[in-house]
């Protein structure tokens, strides 16, 4: 038991104390330059196709969900008669 401990510290102290280091780039200012960028679109579109799926996707479920809504609503307006 005492040994898989000391296994697992080892592997953990190496991957957290590796000296080779990847250098990230920093995007940040090149989004917000494509963000601000005045092209005609809506910031919330402005992220491409994947942007536009969800938007629409969006939209369907609302009009489907306000629909199942009013149906709803005029079940409990008219209700069934009891014969």
């Amino acid at each position: 038991m005492f040994r898989n401990v000391l296994a697992l510290q080892q592997v953990a102290r190496r991957t957290i104390c590796s000296s080779a280091r990847r250098q990230v780039e920093n995007k940040v200012p090149q989004n917000q330059k494509h963000f601000q960028d005045d092209n005609g679109l809506p910031v919330h579109l402005k992220g491409g196709t994947s942007d536009a799926v969800l938007y629409a996707t969006t939209m369907m479920l609302t009009a489907v969900g306000v629909g199942y809504v009013v149906y709803e609503l005029v079940q409990a307006a008219y209700p069934q008669k009891k014969d």
